[in-house]
C-alpha cells in the first residue's frame, strides 16, 4: 500500500524545529543543519530516481513506488491517474471492438480515408466487393485500387450530394453504388452498396417496357388504319360514329403513351456529352410558344414570352424541344380558357434558368415529390380529359439529369403552378457566343 503522506508542510516545519533544537543543544547548529538537510536532498533525488525509473519503464503490472509525505501524495496521484486511464483505454478498445464487430457484420461496405485518400481501415464486406490485401493495401491511396476515371474524378471534387455507381474492379457484374460523407479535416466514410439485382431488374424493366413498345406498334397501326377506313366510309351506320370515333381517341392515345415511353427509354440510353451541340434556346422557345399557341385555340391561351438573355446551352436539341414542349403543352392543357401562361429565360451567377407558370387549376404541394415518377397523376381524372401519357414529367426530369440540370416545382390548389428549370453554368454558353447555338 502505498502511505499518504499527512500535512507535507506541518511536518517540514515540526523537522526544521526538532533539527534546530538538537543543534543548538548539542552547541553544533550549523553541521546539524548542513547534515539534516543533505539528508533530504539525498532521499528527495532517491525518491525521483524511483520516480524517472517508473516512468522509463514498461510499467505493466508494475506498481507505482511508495514513499511518504510530498513524494507519497505524488505517487498516490500518479497512481490513481493511471488506473483512470487504463480504465479508459480498456472501454475505448471494448468500443472500438465492438463498432468493428458490427461494422463487419453489415453486408453494405464501409471505407474510411484520411484527408489525402490514404485508406486508415475497412470492414469485410468491402475487402470482398474490392478484393483488399490487409497485409498490402493498408494505408495505399484508394484511387490507386479502384481505378475508374468516374471515380477519380467524384472522390476529388467533394460534391457528394449524389451517389456513385460504377463495376467493382475485379467484377465487371457486380453493380455498386458509393456513398461518401466528409468528416473530421476533410476524411472520408466510403459505404458501399450491392445494387447489382436493382440494376439488373432495372435493365430488365426497361427492356420489356422498349419490347412491349415496340411489339406494340404495328398492331397498333393496323388497329387505326381500320378504323380510319370505317370513320370515312359513307355507308357507316349513324350508331356506330360515335363509338368508331371514341375507338380512334383511345387509339391515339394509346399511341401518344407508346410514344412517349420509347422517348424516355431512348433518353434515359441517350449520351449528351458525347453527342452535345450548342443550342440556340431562343429560337427553341419562340418555336414552342407558337406551338403551343396553336395548341390552345379557341381557349385563347394569353402566352408570354420573356427571354432576358440570348445565352445558348451546350446539349440535345431533340431533347430540350421534348422537355419545354412538355412543360409550356402541360400549363396550355391544364389552365382554364383565358387563363396566361408566362414563360421566362434568364441568366444569373448561378447559370441559366427557364420559367414556366400558368393561372390554372395548380395542385396540392403534397404531390410534388413524385410528380416526376411515371404515370404519377395528381388527380387522375384531368389526363382522361386531356389525353396525357402521365410520362411528360419523367421524360422533364430525365432531359435535365442528362444536361446536369434540376427542376424545381412549386403549385397550390387553385392558384396555377410554376416549374423552373435550373441549367448550370457548365452547360451555358455565354452570349458572346451565341451565334455559334444559331440553328
Amino acid at each position: 500500500m502505498i502511505k499518504r503522506g499527512a500535512g507535507h508542510v506541518q511536518f517540514l516545519l515540526w523537522a526544521f524545529t526538532l533539527v534546530f533544537l538538537l543543534g543548538w543543544l548539542s552547541g553544533e547548529l550549523a553541521w546539524v543543519l548542513v547534515f539534516s538537510f543533505g539528508a533530504y536532498i539525498v532521499w528527495t533525488l532517491v525518491q525521483a530516481l524511483r520516480l524517472h525509473a517508473w516512468l522509463d519503464s514498461s510499467r505493466e503490472g508494475k506498481h507505482v513506488p511508495e514513499s511518504y509525505g510530498l513524494w507519497g501524495d505524488l505517487f498516490e496521484g500518479l497512481y490513481q491517474l493511471e488506473q483512470k486511464n487504463s480504465s479508459t483505454q480498456r472501454a475505448l478498445r471494448t468500443m472500438i471492438e465492438r463498432v468493428r464487430a458490427s461494422t463487419d457484420a453489415l453486408k453494405d461496405g464501409v471505407i474510411m480515408t484520411d484527408a489525402i485518400g490514404h485508406i486508415d481501415w475497412w470492414n469485410q464486406s468491402a475487402q470482398k466487393l474490392f478484393r483488399f490485401r490487409p497485409d498490402k493495401d493498408r494505408g495505399e491511396v484508394l484511387t490507386n485500387l479502384i481505378r475508374s476515371p468516374g471515380f477519380k474524378k467524384y472522390f476529388e471534387a467533394k460534391q457528394y450530394g449524389e451517389p456513385l455507381e460504377l463495376s467493382a474492379p475485379h467484377n465487371a457484374n457486380l453493380r455498386l453504388r458509393l456513398e461518401i460523407t466528409l468528416f473530421g479535416e476533410d476524411e472520408r466514410l466510403i459505404v458501399v452498396h450491392d445494387v447489382t439485382r436493382l440494376h439488373r431488374l432495372e435493365e430488365m424493366r426497361r427492356d420489356f417496357v422498349s419490347n412491349v413498345s415496340h411489339e406494340m406498334r404495328t398492331p397498333l397501326t393496323v388497329i387505326r388504319g381500320y378504323l380510319e377506313t370505317v370513320i370515312d366510309a359513307a355507308d357507316m351506320s349513324p350508331k356506330w360514329q360515335r363509338p368508331m370515333r371514341t375507338m380512334m381517341q383511345q387509339a391515339q392515345r394509346l399511341e401518344v403513351l407508346l410514344n412517349d415511353l420509347l422517348l424516355l427509354e431512348k433518353y434515359e440510353t441517350e449520351d449528351v456529352q458525347r453527342h452535345a451541340k450548342p443550342v440556340n434556346v431562343v429560337n427553341l422557345l419562340q418555336s414552342v410558344c407558337h406551338d403551343a399557341q396553336l395548341l390552345s385555340g379557341e381557349r385563347e391561351h394569353e402566352i408570354s414570352l420573356d427571354c432576358q438573355t440570348e445565352v445558348a446551352l451546350r446539349g440535345l436539341e431533340n431533347q430540350l424541344r421534348s422537355a419545354f414542349s412538355n412543360l409550356i403543352f402541360n400549363a396550355v392543357k391544364y389552365t382554364p380558357e383565358g387563363g396566361s401562361i408566362r414563360v421566362r429565360w434568364w441568366q444569373d451567377q448561378r447559370g441559366a434558368h427557364l420559367s414556366v407558370k400558368d393561372t390554372g387549376c395548380g395542385f396540392d404541394p403534397v404531390h410534388i415529390p413524385r410528380l416526376t415518377e411515371r404515370f404519377y397523376r395528381a388527380d387522375p381524372s384531368r389526363d382522361n380529359t386531356t389525353g396525357g401519357s402521365g410520362l411528360g414529367l419523367a421524360i422533364v426530369k430525365h432531359v435535365l439529369i442528362n444536361h446536369g440540370a434540376k427542376l424545381e416545382i412549386h403549385s397550390q390548389l387553385h392558384q396555377g403552378s410554376e416549374f423552373i428549370c435550373h441549367f448550370p453554368l457548365a452547360a451555358v454558353i455565354p452570349e458572346r457566343n451565341s451565334e455559334l447555338a444559331a440553328s
